[in-house]
């Protein structure tokens, strides 16, 4: 059984390393990050410009996580001044298809999700 699958009584399950792993890919940052670098690559100060509000810090730590999980890569361009350059791994191109399927989801449903909250908040 695949440790997302759904077990026997119809659970499913989401074991810690694929939390983790979904933690790292889906967060705020990183599907901004990953919606710039499947445009292109982009150097560091490009994405900062291109994601509004995220912070150096986050971006810095966003990209590492992402590159850890090999979902991004980084490579050092020799241009002067010598800067770094990201963009997305094959592995990480595979990540399109389900993503582009949860915002379609989302846009479908978000007039019921909008109502129901609004009646949650009215109570």
């Amino acid at each position: 059984m695949s440790d997302t699958a759904p077990s026997r009584d119809g659970e499913l399950r989401i074991e810690a390393p694929h939390r983790e792993l979904l933690d790292h890919v889906l967060d705020k940052w990183s599907l901004s990050v990953l919606g710039e670098l499947c445009e292109g690559p982009r150097r560091f100060n490009e994405l900062r410009r291109a994601i509004p509000g995220v912070t150096q810090k986050s971006l810095t730590a966003t990209l590492r996580r992402l590159e850890r999980n090999g979902i991004v890569e980084r490579e050092v361009v020799n241009d002067r001044p010598v800067a770094v350059e990201y963009r997305i791994t094959p592995l990480g191109k595979t990540m399109r298809p389900p993503v582009d399927a949860l915002l379609d989801w989302a846009r479908t449903h978000m007039p019921r999700i909008e109502r129901a909250r609004e009646a949650f908040d009215a109570r």
